[in-house]
């Protein structure tokens, strides 16, 4: 017998190799997917996960963008200002009045006759016109004075734009404006104000003001709103205009 009848006649399985693949397939059909696509799932909504991430980081990014350009627009008005305000010519002094002019007394004229008494002759007139003279110069004086004093001072003002900033979106912004309106001194007077945002649901007070420029500086602005530190990050100028 032949190598080949041999085998023939042997009891060999040789398609096992299906059989065992359909197990498999069956198996895999009632217990889910294998670890293999697991693993690829796992990766699939890992992906997902990181292009959303990545979308969240550009949106953020560009926020934090136009923020920024919007504090340096600001900056660059206010520095513009400040150079204007450099540069404009300083109030020029009141000149001193002038007296007013003293009309001299008129030089009397004498008659002199021969033969008469030296002691009668007054070359210069008489001590009666000075006085006359300096009377008449001390009520021109006091006239002009009074004129002077009825005449309404020129005061001057400003007008200023402030930024007020809280810590964060839970501050109570009106609370923030309450405080900062509670402020106030001569020659100060609070305008109308309104919320802008910033960012992040974070919301700026601006509000305008009227102040008398001898009496309140921004400075003394800045400090006194400051003070109130548990709804006040900072302060600042975002317009200021003489009046």
């Amino acid at each position: 017998m032949s190598g080949l009848q041999c085998l023939a006649s042997e009891n060999i399985w040789f398609d096992k190799y299906r059989y065992d693949e359909a197990e498999k397939h069956f198996y895999e059909g009632a217990n889910g997917p294998t670890t293999h696509q697991q693993q690829s799932s796992s990766h699939s909504g890992g992906d997902q996960e990181l292009v959303a991430r990545m979308k969240s980081l550009e949106l953020e990014n560009q926020t934090l963008h136009k923020v920024v350009e919007e504090m340096r627009a600001a900056l660059q008005k206010l520095e513009s200002r400040v150079v204007v305000l450099e540069k404009s010519p300083a109030p020029a002094a009141v000149p001193c009045a002038k007296a007013a002019p003293v009309q001299a007394a008129p030089v009397k004229q004498v008659k002199v006759e021969n033969g008469g008494d030296d002691d009668d002759i007054d070359l210069f007139g008489s001590d009666d016109e000075d006085e006359e003279a300096e009377r008449l110069k001390q009520e021109r004086l006091e006239a002009y004075a009074a004129k002077k004093a009825k005449k309404p001072a020129v005061i001057a003002k400003s007008s200023i734009l402030l930024d007020v900033k809280p810590w964060d979106d839970e501050t109570d912004m009106a609370k923030l404006e309450e405080c900062v309106r509670s402020v106030q001194m001569d020659g100060l007077l609070w305008g109308a104000s309104k919320l802008v945002p910033v960012g992040y649901g974070i919301k700026k007070l601006q509000i305008n003001c009227v102040v008398e420029d001898d009496k309140v500086g921004t400075d003394i602005l800045e400090e006194e709103i400051t003070k109130f530190e548990d709804h006040v990050q900072s302060v600042d100028v975002a317009a200021f205009n003489k009046i």
